[in-house]
């Protein structure tokens, strides 16, 4: 309570607005409203933000109201844990479970995946949301495993998305859910929709059948590629960087391709050499230039609507090589480039991801993030990855809402 009230104090447009559960309150601003609870967060980021129509919530620890991580050894104790808790933000916020329209698992150890999956499951018996589950270093190191959520709120439309030939997916999610002119993909691998069976190859043959996947899923709600605003490849090999981008990007020869995070993590299967979640829109779609050169694999940012998806940037240089702080001033600056150009500003960001390559650092990236917001923070998970760039040590991908 006396993060949200210092924030209120901070912020002057600021309305302050008190939850039945006196360990959580919500801040309105103009543009969102942040909703955290106890134990307050304790870095610069709100437990969940509300804006444009959906909500979006921080990666989320299984810790009790004091902050002690429970379940010690036990994923599944934890992955109960994590649900509840993100419940209890979401009913803050008007929405439920019920309302989830997109999850990311961060695994600590692949080996855990089964009994996450049957903890999981069992807080969605039907329509279960979109998922994406990659393995990745957590923050605290007793963390088994983080999630992220996005959800609307209660009463908005929530419609799963599935072609008609397609068997039920194999695990505890749907592959597509619309909200409004939003799509929201799962994390696709080299698998067939209508048997389930993985299909074998090389990096291009996954590749393709991802992206084909990708095709049907979005044929099925009345889009195609040129749609994608946004999208996420975790590769557990990132020799195979290029050959993936070359098949990726030939399915965005007619329009500009949407923004994106490539980064190294390993995969819940280990027959899988990538894995690419995606969100699309059927709302005008414009690309925004960072003031660099085009890139063919990615754009610096889409705005689609109200909403301006930031592809992951990095900020190193052949100066800052291994100095985390001064990577994420520069990775920052690109940020508020961006957003500038597209007439946004920090205040607008509602959701971030950022991926570090140590957890060493993760003190000096929080002072430098921390100063670019100054308060009313976006929700975030930070989860520890491989970059494709070799010197590079930090990664930020945004979200933006305006009014």
């Amino acid at each position: 309570m006396t993060h949200v009230l210092a924030v209120a104090a901070l912020l002057s447009t600021v309305s302050l607005v008190a939850m039945q559960n006196p360990s959580r309150q919500a801040v309105q601003t103009s543009a969102k409203q942040v909703v955290n609870a106890m134990p307050a967060p304790i870095g610069p980021y709100s437990h969940a933000v509300k804006a444009g129509g959906l909500i979006y919530v921080s990666g989320t620890l299984a810790q009790d109201t004091s902050g002690v991580m429970v379940g010690e050894g036990d994923v599944g104790a934890q992955t109960r844990r994590v649900i509840e808790r993100m419940r209890d933000l979401l009913a803050a916020a008007g929405s439920s479970l019920d309302h989830v329209v997109s999850v990311t698992v961060y695994l600590k150890a692949a080996s855990d995946f089964p009994a996450m999956n049957a903890a999981y499951r069992t807080f969605w018996p039907k329509d279960p949301p979109t998922r994406t589950t990659v393995v990745t270093d957590l923050v605290l190191p007793d963390a088994l495993v983080e999630l992220s959520m996005i959800a609307v709120p209660s009463g908005a439309e929530r419609v799963v998305v599935h072609p008609q030939d397609w068997m039920a997916p194999p695990n505890p999610y749907s592959y597509a859910i619309r909200t409004g002119d939003t799509l929201f993909l799962s994390g696709l691998v080299s698998r067939n929709g209508k048997d389930n069976a993985v299909i074998p190859g090389d990096i291009a043959t996954q590749t393709r059948a991802v992206m084909d996947n990708a095709g049907q899923l979005l044929k099925a709600a009345g889009m195609g590629y040129a749609n994608v605003v946004s999208a996420r490849v975790y590769l557990p090999d990132v020799s195979v960087f290029p050959q993936m981008n070359d098949t990726y990007r030939s399915y965005f020869a007619s329009a500009p391709p949407p923004a994106r995070a490539t980064v190294k993590a390993a995969l819940a299967g280990s027959q899988y050499a990538v894995e690419i979640t995606m969100i699309a829109s059927s709302s005008p779609r414009e690309p925004i230039s960072d003031g660099r050169p085009a890139n063919p694999n990615l754009s610096s940012a889409i705005r689609a609507g109200n909403r301006l998806y930031l592809s992951g940037m990095l900020g190193n240089t052949p100066d800052n090589k291994g100095d985390v702080k001064a990577q994420t001033v520069e990775t920052l600056a690109r940020i508020r480039r961006t957003l500038e150009a597209a007439g946004y500003s920090p205040s607008d960001v509602v959701d971030s991801i950022v991926y570090l390559t140590d957890f060493n650092a993760f003190g000096a990236m929080n002072e430098i993030y921390r100063g670019f917001f100054r308060t009313g923070f976006p929700a975030r998970a930070t989860v520890g990855v491989g970059l494709v760039s070799p010197d590079a040590s930090v990664e930020i991908m945004m979200t933006a809402v305006k009014p």
